[in-house]
């Protein structure tokens, strides 16, 4: 039996193809198993340890009791639609066509998966920053793009311009932007923005924007590209409620752009899941429509979680990158003596009881060698775990 070449075009954007041609499991699945079996915290993948506000998850069980257990409309429910162009509105000023311009998708996931596959041609160039969610190289390749890279180099993780302007080209089809950054933490700034968006209407490319940590930040505001003059034509913007809602479980997301771009990905997406999570987008709703202290609330609350583990790490004996987002903070695991940060992470859990990722996972070989001391935590857990978190790490110093 012979099985179609697009898993392996995904796998080795991903990384996951190793020289013997086998697949090796991510990074991701082997830190969280290492994890469940040796007892250690676990603040390698990121998912919190505490569930979302009240008013959410009554409205989803509300929903389930009352009937909402069936296929919702492909495009997403109305309700849902019109929240999330309240929401765009509401703290960003844009107007968005609830029924022509938005779409409910299974998670950011998919909407990524989904725009992708719809606007890229074999050999079209995306252009995305490094380190990048790992998921962007598996669907490029898939696709049958060509991924180019511009570095976000340490301390401030932000892009050399005059690279970034030298990598994208009339080739490049996408500009794929992450901000607020995983795995950095950085926000980007609105320079950084503003040189995006001039490059995209030079080159005629479409800009994807992955907003998932939108409102989770410590200082620096979120900047949507698509409030900048010259990008809302040409942009695609996705987020979704499960880093808000502390509520990666449900994967519901959805992504705003032009009509004849939300067309385009909806005829990809209805191949993929058709529909996801009928019970959970009135839910979602209902938590876009929190007041204004929940958002800040929930910015402030992880701030001091950042703060919380950052301090445990210094004390620890790691070099502590700046996280002005997301809920992860990169530390550097060299003054430890640890240049290795992928062997010191599978040591990691004997050495203090604690899990994390190497900053590698998310890099391509010339980059990580680049940063190979470097290591992401998760700082999304409740403040009495990272303060036993940040106990633990102190036995390296010991």
């Amino acid at each position: 039996m012979t099985v179609s070449g697009a898993w392996r075009a995904a796998a080795r954007g991903a990384g996951l193809l190793g020289a013997d041609g086998a697949v090796r499991p991510t990074i991701f699945a082997e830190m969280s198993a290492l994890a469940v079996r040796t007892g250690a915290i676990n603040l390698g993948q990121g998912f919190p340890d505490e569930d979302g506000p009240r008013e959410v998850l009554d409205a989803a069980v509300s929903a389930i009791r009352d009937g909402a257990n069936q296929y919702p409309p492909g495009i997403g429910i109305p309700l849902l639609r019109q929240a999330v162009a309240d929401h765009q509105r509401r703290f960003y000023g844009l107007e968005v066509d609830p029924d022509r311009e938005v779409l409910v998708t299974a998670g950011a996931t998919e909407a990524i998966a989904a725009t992708l596959l719809a606007l890229l041609e074999p050999g079209d160039e995306v252009v995305t920053f490094e380190p990048f969610y790992d998921e962007y190289g598996a669907v490029i390749a898939l696709a049958g793009g060509v991924h180019r890279t511009v570095p976000l180099d340490p301390p401030s993780f932000r892009p050399d311009l005059d690279r970034l302007r030298s990598t994208v080209t009339d080739r490049t089809r996408v500009i794929l932007v992450n901000t607020p950054h995983n795995p950095t933490g950085a926000v980007l700034d609105r320079e950084t923005l503003q040189t995006v968006v001039e490059l995209a209407v030079r080159h005629d490319a479409i800009i994807v924007t992955d907003e998932v940590y939108e409102h989770l930040t410590f200082g620096p505001r979120h900047i949507p590209i698509a409030t900048l003059d010259g990008a809302s034509d040409r942009t695609v913007t996705i987020s979704s409620g499960g880093k808000t809602f502390n509520t990666t479980g449900w994967k519901v997301g959805w992504l705003t752009a032009p009509s004849e771009l939300v067309t385009a990905i909806l005829a990809v997406k209805q191949f993929l899941t058709y529909v996801n999570g009928a019970p959970f987008q009135p839910a979602m709703a209902a938590g876009l429509a929190l007041p204004d202290t929940f958002f800040t609330g929930i910015a402030a609350a992880l701030a001091h979680k950042r703060d919380v583990l950052s301090a445990g790490l210094r004390a620890a004996g790691f070099d502590v990158f700046p996280s002005d987002g997301t809920y992860f903070v990169v530390a550097d695991a060299a003054p430890l003596g640890h240049s290795d940060a992928v062997e010191f992470c599978r040591r990691l859990p004997e050495l203090a009881g604690v899990v994390a990722v190497p900053l590698a996972a998310f890099c391509r070989d010339d980059y990580a060698a680049r940063t190979a001391s470097l290591v992401r935590f998760a700082f999304c857990k409740r403040v009495e775990v990272l303060e036993e978190a940040a106990a633990r790490l102190g036995a390296l110093r010991s």
